[in-house]
């Protein structure tokens, strides 16, 4: 098995927490659609490309999921529960292992936070220290090892707000 590249990315700027009866289906802003964007469009110039986008199925998430979509930076994209708010990280590594055997080896997550972070963390140091926050529309890359675990075993190689993503 290949080093696996995981680019974890929090949904866009979304509409005010308590102003929808049902939190899972707030949608991102007019803003968040637009920063959104900016950093699909990106991602796209610098010819990054993923084997699929794995989403939350909170309506944020989809959103953002589907504009990386729109601007070809997968042809390939699926609903995961694992991936919302206080989602299971052990579900998520054994849904990767078996990803993993069909030969991917660059994965898009969209998720929310803390959970983005706090998986990094345990990804990387193998705990929470809460020193990796993921702005809206920000990403962090890791590299997931070939062999064993990848808790307290991956490399970061990106960590990135969106403001950085301008034109």
């Amino acid at each position: 098995m290949a080093t696996i590249e995981l680019y974890m990315v929090r949904h866009g700027l979304a509409g005010e927490q308590g102003a929808y009866p049902n939190d899972d289906e707030r949608p991102l802003t007019e803003e968040g659609i637009r920063k959104t964007r900016r950093v699909a469009k990106r991602l796209h110039e610098l010819n990054i490309r993923f084997d699929l986008i794995l989403t939350s199925p909170l309506a944020r998430a989809r959103q953002t999921a589907e504009i990386l979509q729109t601007y070809k930076l997968s042809t390939q994209l699926e609903v995961s529960p694992s991936l919302a708010p206080a989602g299971d990280l052990s579900v998520w590594l054994s849904w990767l292992q078996q990803w993993r055997q069909g030969g991917g080896d660059c994965l898009a997550i969209v998720g929310h936070e803390p959970d983005l972070g706090e998986w990094a963390e345990q990804l990387i140091w193998g705990s929470v220290r809460q020193h990796l926050i993921v702005k809206k529309a920000g990403i962090i890359g890791l590299l997931l090892p070939e062999t064993e675990s990848p808790i307290g075993r991956s490399q970061l190689f990106w960590l990135t707000p969106p403001r950085y993503f301008v034109d």
